[in-house]
């Protein structure tokens, strides 16, 4: 693979424009576009900007018109080949005249899949690979969920220093922090499930929504999923009509995940409890972990996670820390830690 220095610059300025701010995640990935000319430079550019809106590449033809043609498009997911809510994109190109296309990563989508296939078969030259780990780093969401049919899960708990989620007397609030409680609902604004398990809706009676610094509901609003066999009561907070939720009948986490698969759900934030927490361990399903640590000490209380089966420190799960970051303490808190770590697969 050979790629020019105007092509190299071309994608980090792709990059750059699939991240940009106000983009609704899911369920389409992140994607940006920049044209070239003959000597490298920038004809135009364009980005996706969510679900029904011009693909990045449809935005960056529309932008050139005829300059397109002769052009190379530098793109950061290779161009679609299916007709959706817009058409496809690899058609668009090869009939706007484009002579090249490179792109960082291939579309591991098998709905979209193709595009390189259709521009070779047109006589466009194509190269693929650049900058490919940044490409996948930007949708690493999506990318895990194409890769493994399944959504991503992120499991979330607060806990104090010596393993406890609640006091003896049940007591939780407040584990977290209200600054640690503002950084779950940011990170709940980037998933499209929370799921909890029916024992938290029986006690609990959360409302579960995202909201924002004056714990008012934002716009956009992931699903509300609930996993269980148990019957629960109508009136819980879960079940108003400030978010859409679904109970999954089930206990098996495997069952539970091909369900939001199959209505397009692509990232799992788990708040449940213990008990939820462990089933989706004992079953390998964690992909990321986000802990709270607060300083303090119960000495007695609900732990974090259930029984995983383990009886001696050598079969120990043992994540991977990747993430450390001290939250800042209004109001004279305690500052809380929070932990990323990435849980991997072998015990």
């Amino acid at each position: 693979m050979t790629f020019t220095a105007a092509e190299r610059t071309a994608m980090r300025r792709a990059l750059e424009l699939a991240a940009a701010p106000g983009v609704p995640l899911g369920p389409n990935p992140r994607v940006g576009c920049v044209l070239l000319d003959d000597e490298g430079a920038s004809v135009a550019e364009g980005y996706h900007r969510g679900a029904g809106t011009p693909h990045a590449e449809a935005d960056a033809l529309a932008q050139a018109g005829d300059r397109a043609r002769g052009a190379t498009a530098v793109v950061t997911l290779e161009p679609c080949n299916h007709t959706g809510r817009t058409g496809p994109c690899a058609r668009a190109l090869v009939e706007a005249g484009v002579r090249r296309v490179v792109f960082a990563q291939p579309d591991p989508n098998p709905a979209a899949a193709g595009g390189a296939a259709t521009l070779v078969a047109a006589g466009v030259e194509i190269d693929g690979g650049l900058l490919l780990e940044e490409a996948r780093a930007l949708n690493r969401v999506w990318t895990f969920a194409m890769d493994h049919g399944r959504p991503f899960v992120t499991w979330k708990f607060a806990t104090t220093l010596d393993g406890r989620s609640a006091a003896a007397d049940g007591s939780s609030r407040w584990v977290s922090s209200r600054a640690a409680r503002l950084d779950t609902h940011r990170l709940r604004g980037l998933c499209d499930v929370m799921l909890v398990g029916t024992n938290t809706v029986a006690v609990d009676d959360p409302l579960l929504t995202v909201r924002d610094v004056h714990d008012v509901p934002i716009e956009r609003q992931p699903l509300r999923a609930v996993m269980g066999e148990r019957d629960l009561d109508p009136d819980r907070r879960i079940f108003d009509d400030r978010a859409e939720t679904v109970h999954l009948r089930t206990r098996d986490p495997e069952r539970a995940l091909a369900e939001l698969w199959s209505r397009g759900r692509q990232h799992v934030f788990l708040e449940g409890g213990p008990t939820l927490a462990a089933a989706f361990l004992r079953a390998g399903l964690v992909d990321e972990i986000v802990v709270y640590v607060a300083p303090m000490l119960l000495g007695a209380g609900r732990s974090a996670v259930a029984d995983l089966g383990i009886t001696s420190i050598g079969e120990a799960l043992r994540p991977s820390v990747t993430d450390i970051t001290v939250l800042d303490a209004p109001d004279g808190e305690e500052p809380n830690v929070r932990l990323t770590l990435s849980p991997g697969k072998d015990r």
